[in-house]
C-alpha cells in the first residue's frame, strides 16, 4: 500500500477561530440543535489521522463517517481527480462520459451474478431511495419491508424504510413502509439461543409478517448486509440465504444496502460475497471512492434492468454520474486492487482486530459482545454482563448519555477518534489503518474503557 506523508502539524488557533466563528454564524449542520453544538475545525488530514489548528491529531476510529475506506489524501486518487478536472469538470448524464462508463463497467465486473447495469447518484440515500422505487416499477407492486435495526438514508423515502428514531421526526413518511425484526443474537427479539435458532426464527418472522401483509403487494425486502450504525450486526448463518429464498418464492426483489458495509469494508468488494448470495439491486456509496467527491448508485440485476428498456425511468439526478466523482472511483479500484486492500483488512482483521477485541472483552466487564468483521467492529457496553443492560437507555440523551460521553472523552483525550452510537463504540478505521496504528488505537480504547467499567455493578 502507498505509505502516506507523516503530517506537519502546525498550530494556527487565529485561523481555526475564524473558522469556527463563520461555522456557527453561517453553516446549518444536520442532525443537530444548531445551538447546542460546537464543531471541531479541522486543518487537515492524511492516511487514517486528522489534525485541528491546535495541532491535537487524532486517529480515526471513525473514518468519519465510515466512508473514508482509502484514507485521507491519499496521493494517486488526490491525483486522480486533478487529471480527470483538467480534462473535463462535468457533463450531464444524458451524455456517455469516459470516466462514467469505466466506472460503471468495474463496478459491474466486482459485482455478483448479473448485476451489470449501474445508476448513479451523488449519495447513498439517493442510491436506496432510486432502489425502491426501481423494485416499485419492475414488480407493480407497492409496499417495501425494512428491519427496525437500519439505517437507509434521509431522503423523503429512505427516512421512512429506516428503522432507527431518525425516523420519528420525519413521519408521517412514505407511505407502504413496514418494517420488522432483524436477526440479532446477542439481544434476540425471538428469544434464541444459538446463532443457527436466531436465523431460523427471524426467517419464519420475515415469512410471517409476508403472509400479513400479502405477498403480492409486497415490491421489495431491504437489508443492510450487515447492519451499520445500528450495532454491527453481522448475520447469522443462513439468514441471508433464506431471505432470498423467500423473496425468490413470492416474486419479491431483494435489496442490499451495502452502502456502509460493501466496497472492502467487510473484506470484499461486496458484503454479500461472504454469504455467496446475489440480490437483486445493490446500493453503494461512502467506499467507492471514500467521499472525494460525492457518488452513490444502485447495481442492477439483468432482469430488471430489462424493465426499462422500453420503457424511460422515471427518476434522475443533474449530477447523475459526474466525471469527478466516477474518475475517483476508478482510481480507487484501481488502487484497491495494485495495493492488496482487501487483503490488506483481511489480514489485520485476523491477525490484530479479531484477537485484541477478544482480550479487551476478557478484561472488562462493560463488554459485553464484540462482533464484526474486516474492518467493521462493535463493542456492545452493558452495565451488567449477566443481564445484558446497556450502558446507557436507547436513544440516550444528554444526563443519561453520560458514561457514552465520558468515553469519548477519554478516547479523544488520547488522540483517537471514536464512533459511537447509543451503547456502543465501533471501529470503523480506514481501510489503509496499519497494523501497527490499529494497534495504538486499540491501545488507546483499551484504557479508556475503564471509565465504562465504572458503571458495572
Amino acid at each position: 500500500m502507498t505509505l502516506f506523508e507523516a503530517p506537519d502539524v502546525r498550530p494556527d488557533p487565529e485561523r481555526g477561530a475564524r473558522v469556527a466563528a463563520d461555522d456557527r454564524a453561517h453553516v446549518f449542520h444536520s442532525w443537530s440543535a444548531q445551538a447546542k453544538i460546537s464543531p471541531l475545525p479541522i486543518a487537515g488530514a492524511s492516511g487514517s489521522h486528522f489534525w485541528d489548528y491546535e495541532g491535537n491529531r487524532y486517529l480515526d476510529f471513525s473514518s468519519q463517517l465510515v466512508n473514508v475506506n482509502i484514507g485521507y489524501q491519499h496521493p494517486r486518487l488526490v491525483a486522480a481527480v486533478q487529471e480527470a478536472a483538467a480534462r473535463q469538470t462535468t457533463i450531464a448524464p444524458s451524455f456517455a462520459d469516459e470516466s462514467r462508463s469505466e466506472a460503471a463497467r468495474m463496478i459491474a465486473e466486482r459485482a455478483p451474478g448479473t448485476l451489470d447495469k449501474v445508476f448513479f447518484t451523488n449519495g447513498g440515500a439517493e442510491a436506496t431511495e432510486n432502489a425502491m422505487r426501481m423494485a416499485r416499477l419492475h414488480t407493480g407492486r407497492h409496499k417495501i419491508l425494512a428491519t427496525y435495526r437500519s439505517y437507509h438514508g434521509a431522503t423523503a423515502g429512505s427516512i421512512t424504510a429506516t428503522g432507527d428514531p431518525r425516523r420519528w421526526a420525519n413521519e408521517p413518511g412514505m407511505p407502504g413502509i413496514v418494517h420488522f425484526w432483524g436477526p440479532y443474537p446477542y439481544r434476540s427479539p425471538f428469544h434464541s439461543d444459538t446463532p443457527e435458532q436466531e436465523a431460523e426464527r427471524a426467517l419464519q418472522h420475515l415469512r410471517d409478517t409476508i403472509m400479513v401483509e400479502g405477498p403480492q403487494t409486497i415490491a421489495a425486502v431491504i437489508l443492510e448486509t450487515v447492519v451499520g450504525t445500528n450495532g454491527i450486526l453481522v448475520p447469522p448463518p443462513g439468514y441471508l440465504a433464506g431471505v432470498r429464498e423467500i423473496c425468490d418464492e413470492h416474486g419479491i426483489v431483494y435489496i442490499a444496502d451495502e452502502v456502509m458495509a460493501g466496497f472492502g469494508r467487510c473484506g470484499e468488494w461486496f458484503a454479500v460475497d461472504h454469504w455467496g448470495v446475489t440480490p437483486d439491486l445493490i446500493c453503494f456509496a461512502k467506499g467507492v471512492n471514500s467521499g472525494y467527491v460525492p457518488l452513490g448508485g444502485v447495481v442492477i440485476s439483468a432482469e430488471i434492468a430489462a424493465s426499462f428498456d422500453e420503457r424511460p425511468f422515471p427518476g434522475g439526478l443533474t449530477y447523475s454520474g459526474h466525471p469527478l466523482a466516477c474518475a475517483s472511483a476508478v482510481a480507487s479500484m484501481q488502487i484497491f486492487e495494485e495495493e492488496g486492500i482487501l487483503e490488506h483488512v483481511r489480514k489485520v482483521s485476523d491477525t490484530v482486530i479479531a484477537p485484541r477485541l477478544a482480550a479487551i472483552a476478557e478484561n472488562h466487564p462493560s463488554v459485553g459482545e464484540v462482533r464484526g468483521l474486516g474492518y467493521f467492529w462493535a463493542l456492545e457496553l452493558v452495565r451488567d454482563p449477566a443481564t445484558r443492560e446497556p450502558l446507557v437507555p436507547f436513544n440516550a440523551a444528554g444526563p443519561d448519555a453520560a458514561p457514552m460521553a465520558e468515553l469519548l472523552a477519554a478516547c479523544k483525550a488520547e488522540g483517537l477518534w471514536p464512533f459511537t452510537h447509543f451503547n456502543r463504540t465501533h471501529v470503523v478505521p480506514p481501510l489503509t489503518t496499519t497494523a501497527e496504528e490499529m494497534s495504538e488505537g486499540l491501545d488507546i480504547l483499551d484504557r479508556a474503557l475503564e471509565v465504562a467499567d465504572r458503571y458495572v455493578g
